[in-house]
């Protein structure tokens, strides 16, 4: 399997680590994000929509963070919840983290690190960090007394709702302000074949601030 990801994103984290901790053999392939490689017609080929991750598995081609999760976990057998009700509670939390936590959290990450210093929208930032907070406090709240987002064992909801939450960048999300998410994250980093986004996939800021010759 080839997936085509770039470190900095942590859609892409959470197709890689699902592979990852599958235990799958898989190939990262680096896309240039920053040098504008998705707009490119080759991507666009690949994926119209113009987005990593894209997982490339034998002849099928499979775009979204939350499907390539789904069709990983299902070729592994693992990863889904114990029965049809967790299952369902795993679907729930997929598409709570993709409309509340990673879209606040991927833009306000974006906005505030990636952008020149003198574009970067400051009500925007302030606005979409207010709602980013929102969903963390949901989350923080349900991972009381919790091991895991759904039943008694690690599935895709977890590795859907980290990815943006290793980061080092600033973004308004501090660990030592979300006890029960800083809990949380430590369990998943202490799986067997976790890794960090900047190891796990090719790219990095360090990377762009290299001098080239």
């Amino acid at each position: 399997m080839k997936l085509h990801c770039f470190g900095e994103s942590g859609n892409a984290y959470k197709a890689a680590l699902t592979l990852e901790l599958a235990g799958f053999e898989w190939t990262p392939v680096r896309v240039d994000f920053f040098a504008g490689a998705t707009r490119s017609p080759a991507f666009r080929a690949l994926n119209p929509m113009g987005e990593v991750p894209v997982l490339e598995d034998g002849a099928r081609v499979l775009t979204q963070s939350a499907v390539i999760q789904l069709h990983v976990a299902r070729k592994a057998g693992k990863f889904l919840g114990a029965d049809q009700q967790e299952q369902d509670e795993l679907l729930r939390w997929l598409f709570w983290d993709n409309h509340k936590l990673t879209a606040n959290a991927s833009s306000v990450r974006f906005l505030s690190n990636f952008l020149p210093e003198a574009k970067r929208p400051g009500p925007v930032i302030a606005f979409q960090t207010a709602r980013l907070r929102d969903a963390l406090k949901v989350l923080n709240a349900h991972l009381d007394g919790r091991d895991w987002i759904v039943g008694d064992s690690p599935t895709i909801a977890d590795f859907a709702a980290c990815g943006y939450l290793y980061y080092p960048e600033p973004f308004g999300f501090a660990r030592a302000d979300w006890p029960q998410i800083d809990r949380w994250l430590e369990r998943i980093a202490g799986l067997p074949g976790w890794k960090h986004p900047y190891e796990l996939m090719p790219g990095s800021p360090a990377d762009r601030a290299k001098p080239t010759s």
